[in-house]
């Protein structure tokens, strides 16, 4: 037997804790034992609004999409797996290389735990063998659970997208996942990195972590702040997690030929911007929907060679979702995970 979270409607208070006997995987699925489970914004987005959810009609789903456990059993045609094996998720499940799936009218990929995909917020779960890869050697599974949303999106907008080098100066805003798994990346490739937040004690952690500079946007312009340190030359990378508005002042803030990728949606789903930053300081707005597997399995072996440990905020039991879901919306430093026996 096992328990799980599942979902019949919109709304936290539908989450419910079930009990369940173990899944059997079929012939191309892998069955694994959940070690922790990352949170998203994106889950508590999907879980208190319906953000991107579909209710299947066959009953209750599974939410959430990020986590890292240990294979214990194999269907009879897996080929890339074997019980023992320590695996995380593909978050966009079928989306190998390349633009990946979807079409101009919807967009791309959904991800684990929206209703079109099942979910791992569970002690078991089955998965097809194309979605999982392996865990980084040197990581817990509470760390390594950081890595298949929050993690990649960071490594997608820097490296994957935006060519990320030596030297050049990286803004990230603010200190949850996305933002410190950011720092952490630029400051292996031996970029400056630039932090903003509202929090001076965050800032002071951010630097330990390998931040160059700590601006607190509530203290003083966090623009003007980023062209004084930079000496006029501005951010060559800014990853825009608060979305909506926002985005025009990280247009300002961004210098001749930057790269800003759009991340968060804190701000809203609409944005702004002026076509005089964009096309003056020749930017590229890259729209960014975390990544596909061959970049997740790129950010697994850097991970392990340059010593990056995420940062994790709390672990909660697995039966305190709810008390998990509040607290990441309180704004952790880093990640709030889910820890399963």
């Amino acid at each position: 037997m096992m328990t799980y979270w599942t979902m019949t409607a919109t709304g936290r208070e539908h989450l419910k804790l079930a009990h369940g006997d173990v899944p059997v995987p079929g012939p191309r699925e892998v069955l694994v034992k959940v070690g922790a489970a990352a949170l998203n914004f994106r889950d508590r987005l999907a879980i208190d609004d319906g953000l991107t959810m579909v209710f299947p009609e066959t009953g209750p789903f599974v939410p959430g999409s990020d986590m890292a456990g240990t294979v214990v059993a194999v269907g009879a045609a897996v080929e890339r797996w074997q019980p023992g094996d320590r695996v995380i998720s593909v978050s966009l499940p079928g989306w190998i290389d390349g633009s990946g799936p979807g079409d101009a009218l919807l967009g791309g990929p959904e991800a684990l735990g929206s209703g079109y995909f099942p979910g791992v917020f569970s002690e078991y779960v089955v998965l097809d063998q194309e979605w999982v890869v392996s865990a980084p050697a040197n990581l817990t599974d509470a760390e390594a659970s950081a890595l298949p949303m929050a993690g990649l999106t960071a490594w997608t907008a820097l490296v994957e997208r935006g060519r990320l080098r030596a030297g050049q100066t990286v803004l990230v805003q603010g200190t949850g996942g996305v933002s410190l798994f950011g720092l952490q990346i630029a400051a292996a490739h031996g970029a400056k990195v630039i932090v903003t937040s509202g929090d001076d004690a965050k800032l002071a952690r951010a630097a330990a972590l390998g931040a160059d500079h700590g601006i607190n946007r509530n203290s003083r312009d966090w623009v003007q702040a980023v062209h004084e340190l930079t000496a006029g030359h501005g951010a060559d990378h800014i990853l825009e997690i608060v979305g909506g508005a926002h985005l025009a002042r990280s247009l300002e803030a961004a210098a001749v030929g930057g790269h800003v990728s759009l991340i968060g949606v804190l701000g809203g789903f609409e944005f702004a911007g002026k076509i005089s930053d964009l096309a003056r300081k020749k930017l590229t707005l890259h729209g960014i929907q975390v990544g596909h597997r061959r970049s997740l399995e790129e950010l697994v072996r850097a991970v392990d060679q340059a010593g990056i440990s995420p940062v994790i905020d709390t672990a909660y039991p697995h039966t305190e979702l709810p008390e998990a879901l509040d607290h990441m919306t309180r704004g952790p430093f880093g990640k709030v995970v889910l820890t399963f026996p």
